[in-house]
C-alpha cells in the first residue's frame, strides 16, 4: 500500500510540474501562480470546512469518505498499475471537490480560502478557465 501511495504522489507532483512548467511556457504566469499553491490551499481548505459549523453535515461527511477512500489499501484499480493505479483515488478527491464547492456557500469558501477566490469560481464551474486571464 505505501507504495502505491508513493508511485501515486511521485505521478501525481511530477503532472502537477509539468503542468506549471507548461503554463509559464506559453505565457500565462498568473495561472500557474495560482497552480503552484491550489495543493496547499485545497489543504487548508478542507481542514477550515471540516470544522466550521456552516458547512452542511451531508458534504462533511462526503470529505470524510473521499478521506477514507484514499486512505484506503482497498481500489477499484490496483495502485500497483502504472498511472490508472491512482486513477480512482483522483477521481473521488475531484468529484468531492466539485461537489464541496458546489454545496458550500461562496462566503464559507473564501473564509478558508487563501488565495484569489476566482480559483473557486473555477473550480465550482461558475467560470470557465479559458475565460480568465484575458
Amino acid at each position: 500500500m505505501l507504495r502505491g501511495l508513493v508511485t501515486a504522489l511521485v505521478i501525481g507532483i511530477a503532472l502537477w510540474l509539468l503542468a506549471i512548467m507548461m503554463l509559464v511556457a506559453v505565457g500565462r504566469r498568473a495561472q500557474a501562480r495560482e497552480l503552484v499553491g491550489l495543493v496547499p490551499n485545497l489543504v487548508i481548505l478542507f481542514r477550515g470546512l471540516l470544522g466550521d459549523d456552516r458547512v452542511p453535515r451531508a458534504t462533511k461527511g462526503l470529505v470524510w469518505f473521499a478521506l477514507g477512500w484514499l486512505a484506503s489499501p482497498i481500489d477499484l484499480i490496483p495502485e500497483f498499475i502504472p498511472i490508472l493505479g491512482p486513477l480512482d483515488d483522483a477521481l473521488v478527491a475531484a468529484l468531492v471537490l466539485r461537489h464541496v464547492v458546489r454545496r458550500t456557500e461562496r462566503a464559507v469558501l473564501a473564509d478558508h480560502w487563501r488565495e484569489e477566490t476566482g480559483t473557486l469560481d473555477v473550480l465550482a464551474g461558475r467560470v470557465h478557465p479559458a475565460s480568465r486571464g484575458r
